[in-house]
């Protein structure tokens, strides 16, 4: 099972009911908390999450409203008695740019483990989860990911004694993939069902529209894409930007064909985005405006 919470939905500026674009992910006790602009950790107590339980950071790109709130949010992890570390994952450049917002919030009492993606698409396993990052079309570098949670086949006694695989060593493939067990190698599918449907979320902003975004978001429970704007007045203004509007987002929505697609990160000139949303769902139905707080709990399908 897997909780997601939208912390914020705004894009470049907060409004007064709308803080910058932030999204955190629970799952079996780990917290990984997607861009920490100004106010994330005001919308986090907001929304009653611990913040000396995230474990995870992930930057999509270096822009103000994506990173400036790190500095008080590490503080706040800090004064909340964290003392594990914590780890940071961003584009090239990041980790100098954190050494310098972490000037005004020195000596924390945790390490900072700091990765930065360097590549189009990299893969990390972090606390059961598998995330992907994979670059996008922004004015700087700018990354999208996904979060999986693979699920492993159902076991099969059955399978497991035809394939002899002695029963002392059914625990242990249900651990590793493969055990060497009385000088002999068996592997998991000696003992176990094909691998079934596990959970899969993409957040996704700052871009134009790619088709590396609807690949990414094939087989997803969920798709969070920003709309930074709506009116078709403003598509020429998404190009000069770099930005998507919510049409575009929705086809590509449409094109992998996500269980659901929220959108966020809307522009200060969208104080309403809700009035626009028919413009999404005559595209891809299954679309909603994010808000913030707005709150999904993904279950295993069997």
């Amino acid at each position: 099972m897997l909780d997601i919470t939208l912390i914020g939905t705004g894009g470049a500026l907060p409004l007064k009911d709308r803080f910058l674009s932030s999204c955190i992910m629970k799952y079996n006790g780990a917290n990984f908390l997607f861009d920490c602009g100004e106010g994330t950790q005001i919308s986090l107590r907001r929304q009653k999450i611990s913040l000396s339980r995230i474990n995870t950071i992930l930057i999509t790109h270096c822009h103000a409203d994506h990173v400036s709130g790190l500095p008080g949010l590490l503080l706040s992890m800090g004064n909340d008695m964290r003392t594990e570390p914590v780890t940071l994952i961003g584009p090239a450049g990041f980790a100098r740019i954190l050494h310098s917002l972490l000037i005004i919030a020195r000596e924390l009492p945790f390490e900072l483990k700091v990765i930065e993606l360097k590549h189009a698409h990299e893969s990390f396993s972090i606390d059961g989860c598998k995330i992907d990052a994979f670059r996008v079309d922004h004015s700087i570098s700018c990354y999208g990911y996904t979060l999986e949670i693979e699920r492993v086949g159902k076991f099969s006694p059955e399978k497991a004694s035809l394939n002899g695989v002695p029963m002392k060593a059914w625990g242990l493939l249900q651990k590793d993939e493969q055990v060497e067990f009385d000088g002999k190698i068996y592997t998991r599918d000696m003992a176990f069902e094909k691998a079934r449907r596990g959970i899969k979320v993409l957040f996704c902003t700052d871009t134009r529209p790619l088709n590396v975004i609807s690949d990414m978001a094939k087989g997803a429970d969920l798709m969070i894409c920003e709309g930074m704007f709506a009116e078709d007045a403003k598509v020429c203004r998404a190009e000069e930007t770099k930005h998507m509007t919510f049409v575009e987002a929705a086809r590509l929505a449409k094109a992998a064909m996500p269980d659901e697609l929220w959108l966020t990160h809307f522009s200060p000139s969208l104080p309403d985005p809700h009035n626009y949303i028919s413009v999404a769902t005559n595209i891809f139905q299954n679309t909603v405006c994010g808000t913030d707080g707005m709150y999904k709990e993904i279950k295993f399908k069997d």
